[in-house]
């Protein structure tokens, strides 16, 4: 008796990403087998053929698309690369995964959904933070109806970062799919998507705190790498507040708040997974993605004589980022867009709220996204 069939991976660059997620969820899951590697220039001390001598190494991405052994591509690389190296892949009938930010502007996101369902393949994108233990906490809460009717919802991803970046996340402008919005802003921005859906229209302001100016996002002095953004969505009345700063002293940061009519929500931290597996740690360790106590969230909740009550709210038990990996390999199995996670179909969503964003910070204006 055979087993389930399985797919070979190549993956496209080899970066932090490649190395801390996608090659050690690929080996977890039981129906990818991590296959070839496409690393431009290895050296010493970072060299995949070094570290993966049984795999098949390229240097080349055209390499690898030729190569028929190949099922299905992850694309790695820096975000103004993955438009072409996406389009490539699925000319070459392989399945895609790609990693965030997915491409620039929508247009370009709508023509690869439409590229990968034509020629029936899947084409996915690498959202993993939809898997944050906080964030599911958040769609448990609102399931059970907890919070009530949600007036205002603030998503944070601030830091003390005084230093900028020397990678493309510092360097490579918004028009690239570089910068704040493109690489923490996609993330937040993703999950407010995926409770609330469109917003009805944007105001955004984009700042260098660095510097301490207010930019237009337009030109390379005018990039931002801190944003305050205000989501409404008319038909409920709710707010949402996205923002990312790089001057934010606090020991504690703030992730998430959100206020409902019968409950508020608080909580500080980020998700542990990712820092768990920067330091080594494995998906297979005893409590990987699992909080500590000292961490959970706060709710405060209304009781029946009108007074408030504080109590800890525990984060639910992680489905962890293996989640995603086995949701793709269903879809990479089943070639149906409807099993994949995180579908480029709703990528080009979120980045025309992205667009919208832009544009409400350039105009000083209301924007609805088109």
């Amino acid at each position: 008796m055979t087993g389930p069939k399985q797919f070979n991976v190549g993956i496209i660059g080899y970066g932090l990403s490649a190395k801390v997620f996608h090659i050690p969820f690929v080996a977890l899951t039981e129906t990818l087998v991590l296959h070839s590697i496409v690393q431009r220039s290895p050296e010493a001390g970072n060299s995949a053929p070094a570290d993966f001598p049984e795999l098949v190494h390229h240097t080349s991405a055209a390499a690898l698309l030729a190569d028929a052994a190949v099922d299905v591509v992850i694309v790695s690389t820096p975000p103004q690369t993955h438009f072409a190296l996406a389009r490539d892949a699925l000319r070459a009938g392989k399945h895609v995964l790609v990693e965030k930010p997915f491409v620039p502007t929508a247009a370009e996101a709508d023509e690869l959904a439409a590229l990968a369902r034509e020629i029936g393949r899947v084409l996915c994108v690498y959202q993993n933070r939809r898997w944050d233990s906080d964030f599911l906490t958040i769609q448990q809460l609102l399931r059970d109806g907890a919070l009530g009717r949600v007036v205002e919802f603030e998503t944070h991803f601030d830091r003390l970062r005084p230093d900028r970046p020397t990678t493309w996340k510092g360097t490579l402008g918004m028009d690239a799919g570089g910068g704040v919005l493109y690489d923490l802003g996609t993330h937040l921005l993703d999950q407010v998507f995926v409770l609330f859906g469109m917003p009805s229209s944007v105001s955004a302001k984009f700042i260098n705190q660095r510097d301490g100016r207010l930019v237009s996002g337009v030109g390379a002095d005018e990039q931002p790498d801190s944003i305050s953004t205000v989501l409404s969505y008319a038909a409920t009345g709710t707010l949402v507040h996205v923002r990312s700063a790089v001057v934010s002293v606090e020991a504690r940061q703030l992730r998430f708040w959100v206020r409902g009519s019968k409950a508020s929500y608080h909580k500080t931290g980020l998700d542990p997974q990712e820092d768990q597996l920067r330091a080594g740690g494995k998906a297979t360790d005893a409590g990987f993605g699992k909080e500590d106590e000292s961490r959970y969230g706060r709710l405060s909740v209304v009781g029946d004589g009108g007074q408030v009550e504080d109590r800890v709210c525990p984060t639910v038990e992680p489905e962890t980022y293996r989640r995603f990996y086995d949701m793709f390999a269903k879809a990479v199995a089943s070639g149906s867009e409807d099993d994949v996670p995180v579908p480029a179909t709703q990528a080009a969503q979120v980045l025309r709220i992205i667009e919208a964003v832009r544009e409400s910070a350039r105009t000083g204006r209301d924007v609805a996204p088109k």
